[in-house]
């Protein structure tokens, strides 16, 4: 099992920035892939960015692609989300998540392929 605490969420203006932190704990060598998914009030998680553990494969939701930028510090045990041109859509709690099994290219920002979560943080943005 792999425990997983997100921090760095916040309120910033349209076109800012913030720098989400993900830090791992456990059984961490298990995990495959990492990724960060996001949960507006009244709508589904989804998917927004995903790395593969094991090289710098990365992956993302057309909504992000060019703003957002997952990364990894495998010494620290930590993965990032670092977000940029914020805009009032991304108004969301952010979730950080781990899949221990192998998962298929298609379904990398899919959530039922994660079986480890965090808490989440909140990322509000203001237009």
């Amino acid at each position: 099992q792999v425990q997983l605490v997100e921090s760095g969420g916040g309120s910033v203006q349209a076109g800012g920035s913030l720098r989400l932190s993900c830090a791992a704990s456990g059984n961490t060598y298990s995990s495959n892939f990492m990724g960060w998914f996001r949960q507006a009030p009244g709508k589904e998680r989804e998917g927004v960015a995903a790395i593969y553990t094991g090289g710098y494969s990365t992956y993302y939701a057309d909504s992000v692609k060019g703003r957002f930028t997952i990364s990894q510090d495998n010494a620290k045990n930590t993965v990032y989300l670092q977000m940029n041109s914020l805009k009032p859509e991304d108004t969301a709690m952010y979730y950080c998540a781990a899949a221990t099994g192998w998962v298929r290219k298609s379904e990398r920002l899919q959530r039922y392929e994660y079986n480890s979560w965090g808490q989440g943080t909140q990322v509000t943005v203001s237009s």
